[in-house]
């Protein structure tokens, strides 16, 4: 074991605060971090994704969802992620799956700016948000959020397997894989050179 593998426990709420160690395997949708030799499936963000593209070691902030079904890790990159994700999931309607979404099609920055001026029809370009989960989104959380930064950097998008990797990131959430692939060889034949955040996060739009 290395210095560097770390897991931050929180007494007082039982919970995992953040997890420090080396990337075994990065997706567009998760990545395992081997720490004191268990490796930790963690649920991640594009915007999260594309940070940790190339790096050996991360250290993830933590978000814990617990069912009598499952036990599911959410990783965040930092802290303006992992609280809007929690302010997204406070939502009546908005479920953890359907917070990642959100926050892979606008990143925490960008969806600060949404939030706070009300651009609903911006919400709405997600898959699965209508009009009426995008009004309460911004009513419950316009007076709440609290902007952690003056401007919005959208990340740089990162090459990879582009095409592959674009449609396992969208069977894994969720979607068809033939509808998937349709959309996707649309995309790539509008523009052969895109990269995989971009691609999976146009396809979003158009699924």
């Amino acid at each position: 074991m290395t210095n560097f593998a770390t897991v931050t426990l929180i007494s007082d709420y039982k919970m995992i605060e953040y997890i420090k160690g080396s990337i075994a395997e990065l997706t567009p949708t998760y990545a395992i971090v081997e720490c004191g030799g268990i490796g930790y499936m963690l649920n991640i963000t594009l915007p999260s994704f594309s940070r940790l593209e190339g790096s050996k070691e991360t250290r993830l902030l933590i978000h814990e969802v617990i069912r009598e079904d499952a036990h599911l890790l959410y990783g965040f990159i930092d802290e303006q992620e992992r609280s809007m994700f929690r302010s997204l999931i406070g939502v009546s309607g908005v479920g953890a799956n359907t917070a990642r979404m959100i926050l892979s099609s606008v990143p925490a920055p960008e969806l600060e700016h949404v939030i706070i001026s009300g651009d609903h029809s911006r919400l709405k370009n997600v898959k699965g948000i209508g009009t009426k989960t995008a009004q309460r989104i911004i009513v419950d959380l316009k007076d709440k959020i609290k902007p952690m930064s003056d401007a919005f950097i959208l990340q740089p998008t990162v090459a990879s397997d582009i095409f592959d990797e674009a449609l396992a990131a969208l069977v894994m959430l969720g979607f068809a894989r033939t509808q998937s692939q349709k959309v996707l060889k649309k995309l790539f034949d509008s523009d052969p050179a895109m990269k995989v955040e971009t691609a999976i996060k146009k396809a979003l739009s158009m699924m």
